[in-house]
């Protein structure tokens, strides 16, 4: 619910931003000459920026206008105190007969093009993120590779293909297995995208497999809305021989444990989910553990249950700052970003290889993740 009216408070932000900028462009100096000769004609003029802007971003989706009028907006405002701040220094007084250079408004376009271009390129660049951790327990050989990706939410910067691209840099990498930890599909995802995604998977070169849980997005919330359904995905992901775990476990090479819960989301969804005791019970503890839990915000009772690794998603790393400091500070997530120790237990949330709806990504980056563990 809470997320539900924070989407709420942003379109009417956006809706107020926009008039705040259209009165803001009406103040560009060949705007304000043209309204010596007509009034009516300069404030027609000063929407036609954000009609393009918007039109052009609508082809994308109606989040990513949103995202580029706020930031717009806020970077107009801080331009305008800066500049009322820097007249009273100076203490000029404005000069009704003369039109003030508007040097605050292209202060701010400029800005808001550099930052969110930016934001464009660390949304869509894939960047490598190594960890290295320690274990006392015996792994079977002296180091175990982990590649982990998340939330790939096929469609916003990834389709089937770029995907299978990321598989290929993947494989380079020689892991011993491949975890997918959620959000590997969207209610937007095309199913020419899945298919060739779940084949890519299906091309991945590890020694022990791929393995795949699902995160709040993969069953979709519309019934209906996408052109697949749940069980084509899972027929797709088993065709290609990945593993799909489901509040269940797997021991690997005699070696160590695989464990994938399901996503907190299936509470909401009347199936619910096991606790992490009752899905470790029958376990040997004397093997390593992984666990797969897409979203992070179940810390106290893994560190408890004494896994020896979770992994997680979900939160994007934070995406568009700053939502993930309201993530921590609704207590939505217990952690954003990286890595943690709770007792025995190492926690590691990636910022996932795509993200969710929006083409940008301001607050961290897109990332695939290798762990190697080694006693």
């Amino acid at each position: 619910m809470i997320w539900i009216v924070l989407f709420a408070v942003l379109i009417i932000l956006s809706i107020a931003a926009s008039f705040y900028l259209v009165s803001r462009i009406h103040r560009f100096s060949f705007i304000k000459k043209l309204e010596k000769k007509n009034k009516i004609l300069s404030w027609i003029i000063s929407f036609i920026p954000l009609i393009i802007t918007g039109g052009l971003f609508s082809i994308i989706n109606i989040w990513s206008v949103i995202i580029v009028f706020i930031h717009l907006f806020v970077f107009w405002i801080g331009c305008d105190i800066i500049a009322s701040f820097i007249r009273k220094l100076k203490k000029s007084k404005p000069d009704p007969d003369k039109i003030r250079k508007n040097y605050e408004g292209l202060a701010a376009i400029l800005i808001t093009a550099v930052y969110l271009g930016m934001g464009w390129y660390l949304a869509h660049h894939v960047f490598v993120t190594q960890y290295q951790l320690k274990t006392n327990k015996s792994l079977g050989q002296d180091n175990l590779r982990i590649v982990e990706i998340a939330d790939s939410h096929l469609g916003i910067t990834l389709d089937g293909e770029k995907f299978a691209q990321q598989i290929e840099r993947v494989n380079q990498t020689n892991p011993d297995i491949l975890v997918i930890a959620g959000d590997f599909v969207d209610d937007d995802s095309e199913k020419d995208d899945m298919i060739r995604a779940c084949e890519a998977l299906g091309n991945a070169k590890t020694n022990y497999g791929v393995y795949f849980i699902f995160g709040n997005h993969d069953k979709g919330y519309y019934e209906g809305y996408r052109n697949f359904k749940t069980n084509e995905l899972v027929t797709e992901l088993e065709k290609n021989n990945v593993t799909i775990l489901e509040d269940e476990s797997i021991l690997v090479n005699d070696s160590f444990y695989v464990i994938g819960r399901q996503d907190k989301s299936e509470e909401q969804r009347s199936g619910g989910r096991s606790s992490m005791q009752d899905i470790i019970s029958d376990l040997d503890s004397s093997k390593y553990m992984i666990t797969l839990d897409h979203q992070p915000n179940a810390y106290d009772e893994e560190a408890q249950s004494g896994v020896d690794l979770v992994l997680s998603g979900h939160t994007h790393g934070g995406h568009i700052f700053p939502a993930g400091q309201i993530g921590l500070w609704i207590k939505a997530n217990d952690r954003v970003y990286g890595t943690e120790k709770r007792n025995n237990t190492d926690f590691i949330v990636t910022s996932g290889i795509s993200g969710w709806a929006i083409p940008f990504k301001t607050g961290t980056f897109s990332e695939f993740v290798i762990i190697d563990i080694t006693n």
